[in-house]
């Protein structure tokens, strides 16, 4: 490293969030951006650990050390070819990855101020498309065919390995446009869509080919491929099967975020089918990060007030002992959205949904505690018997999705991403996706890795 001290001298410095009186007016992207120097300054941090335990967090596996050192010394395109190495789309990850990789560096536990990982990402891809060090590649063809379905960040990882490797590569899209959730599941106000597009046309000037409106039953795949990939992800989401469910006024979250972002795409709805917050009272059931995206749209749609409850209790504030470092932390996490304005509740178990003449107007919940079971120690929900009725024009249920069921496939047939596990972060998709091709280059003959 360059300088093996900065730490000692250089505080971590974030790019932090717009104005919240600025950033709620509209669907731009919330988080901002250092200059150059600052940049390169917060990459000098960067220990060069000899155990790096940050490439051990990244399910991609990426080399901060690497990369961070290459930005410190202002070698950019080094930078962006070491990052790309590992990750396929790190204009993705660099804006909405929890960051695991910062959570386990050694300043995180010596300091609690790690090296800014996930910023220095972004800055070096940013750079990497401002700069023209990306541009689409010819690869030599192998003559073979495979069928990715599902464009969310698990397909797009798939066909782009596989592309590379010299495969003819189609995608097959159920929805209007290409992306799966990184299109119609996550905010603008997180990742503008004109990033989706700008890697999109990479791709498709790299050969690969995006069908979009097909609904594809994986039990009848379409003919003429030697090899295919399921990455449908998890469209089912958990529903709340409680009295009253039925009323007009209660939707899943990700019936509001995706009308939303088509909206911002330029289409339109009846008024009937608008899902909008605005003048209401708005209730999110769900603590994760679905349930923080709904809370910033609803902000921005111009609800009255915007409550978000948790079945389970509060988590530790700053640490916690059962989850210690370097392991992920379970503890309080405050979004953007959480800051600009919202309700936060823990431990309640919502009873039944009370209406007038069809529509929503309050939720009946209930005070849980969480004990240990004996034996085993896991925890077990006990109802307390303190009831309220929280008052609410809007329900939004964002309380994860139901992991997909599959059929017997063919050796053929490959699962990834979250088709596979379950719903989890776009990172580990792409990891997922990135798998895939590999096990799917090896079954037809390639070299895998």
């Amino acid at each position: 490293m360059g300088n093996p001290k900065a730490f000692l001298t250089v505080p971590r410095q974030e790019a932090g969030y717009r104005p919240i009186h600025d950033r709620i007016l509209d669907f731009g992207e919330v988080e901002q951006t250092l200059n150059t120097s600052d940049r390169k300054l917060q990459a000098s941090r960067c220990m060069d650990c000899g155990v790096p335990f940050c490439h051990w967090a990244c399910p991609l596996g990426n080399r901060p050390p690497e990369f961070q050192d290459a930005l410190y010394h202002g070698r950019w395109k080094e930078a962006y070819e070491i990052l790309s190495l590992t990750n396929d789309f790190p204009e993705f990850t660099g804006r909405i990855c929890p960051a695991l990789c910062e959570k386990s560096c050694v300043l995180e536990l010596t300091i609690d101020a790690p090296v800014t990982i996930r910023e220095d990402e972004a800055a070096i891809i940013e750079a990497a498309f401002r700069e023209g060090f990306i541009k689409p590649r010819e690869y030599p063809r192998n003559g073979k065919k495979v069928a990715v379905i599902g464009s969310g960040p698990a397909g797009l990882a798939t066909a782009n390995q596989l592309n590379m490797k010299g495969y003819e590569v189609t995608v097959f899209e159920k929805d209007e446009y290409v992306g799966g959730l990184l299109r119609f599941g996550i905010p603008n106000f997180k990742l503008n869509k004109a990033i989706i597009d700008r890697r999109l046309e990479i791709m498709k000037a790299e050969g690969v080919v995006f069908l979009t409106g097909q609904e594809i039953d994986t039990k009848r795949l379409p003919e003429g491929f030697d090899a295919y990939c399921i990455c449908t992800g998890t469209p089912k989401a958990r529903d709340l099967k409680v009295p009253g469910r039925e009323m007009n006024g209660i939707h899943f979250a990700m019936e509001m975020l995706s009308q939303q972002n088509r909206v911002l795409a330029g289409q339109t709805f009846p008024k009937e089918a608008r899902i909008n917050a605005k003048g209401k009272n708005v209730l999110v059931i769900g603590g994760g990060d679905t349930g923080s995206d709904c809370i910033g749209t609803s902000i921005r749609q111009g609800a009255s007030s915007v409550t978000q409850i948790e079945i389970m209790p509060k988590p530790p504030v700053g640490e916690n002992p059962a989850t210690p470092w370097p392991q992920w932390p379970l503890v309080l996490k405050t979004s953007s959205s959480h800051e600009e304005g919202c309700t936060r509740r823990w431990g309640l178990s919502t009873l039944r949904f009370i209406g007038k003449n069809g529509k929503v107007t309050g939720a009946e919940v209930e005070e849980v505690e969480w004990e240990p079971e004996a034996g085993t120690g896991r925890p077990v929900m006990k109802p307390t018997g303190r009831k309220e009725t929280i008052k609410t024009d809007m329900v939004l249920l964002a309380m994860g999705f139901l992991k997909p069921e599959h059929p017997s496939y063919p050796e053929n047939v490959f699962i990834a991403g979250d088709a596979a596990t379950g719903a989890s972060l776009v990172v580990r998709c792409i990891a997922a996706g990135r798998k895939a091709a590999a096990d799917i280059d090896t079954y037809l003959g390639g070299k895998g890795y």
